[in-house]
């Protein structure tokens, strides 16, 4: 995956007929296009970066003034697709580290930055999905790496004022680890 992009709309059908629109556009691939909680609509897509702006921007017109937030992120980090795809695995390390937004670019944006710092695998990335519309990412690996990609993570540009919190667990229970993901 080169580049994602992803728009947050504030309507159901409005998000449905942006989705249209950005796959009308260019060639991209749509990694998820859906509803969910608060009554938004989220679309996230791939491609080469000059096709994801391009869709982004079709989606964005199509929306017509329904769009919360939107973001494309080029070279973006192959552990947030397979995080965002709900492929990745929760393997016991020394630490955890979770960072909770207020939204879903803040998250993705997080993730892609908190993986790029340091030697971490991510585990989880839960966009507004059956949370009031909150995202947040998980990650695992030595301690000193989590603190540093969590901190990483929570400082990006696109974080700032939407982290609703930050923590890192050192030395979890296996317990712990089996939730992640349920």
């Amino acid at each position: 995956m080169e580049t994602i992009g992803f728009l947050e709309l504030s309507s159901i059908a409005k998000g449905i007929e942006a989705a249209d629109a950005v796959l009308k556009a260019a060639d991209v691939e749509l990694l998820f296009a859906r509803a969910s909680c608060p009554g938004k609509y989220y679309i996230l897509f791939t491609g080469e970066v000059a096709a994801v702006a391009a869709s982004l921007e079709a989606g964005a017109a199509a929306a017509d003034g329904m769009v919360v937030d939107s973001c494309v992120i080029p070279r973006v980090h192959e552990q947030v697709a397979r995080a965002v795809n709900l492929t990745a695995q929760a393997a016991p390390c020394g630490a955890l580290g979770v960072m909770e937004f207020f939204s879903v670019t803040a998250a993705i944006y997080a993730a892609d930055a908190a993986v790029k710092a340091a030697d971490v695998q991510l585990c989880e990335l839960r966009l507004a999905t059956g949370i009031g519309g909150k995202s947040f990412a998980v990650l695992t690996g030595e301690v000193a790496a989590v603190r540093e990609a969590v901190l990483c993570g929570v400082a990006t540009r696109q974080a700032q004022g939407m982290t609703l919190a930050h923590v890192v667990i050192a030395n979890p229970r296996q317990e712990l680890f089996d939730s992640i993901g349920s």
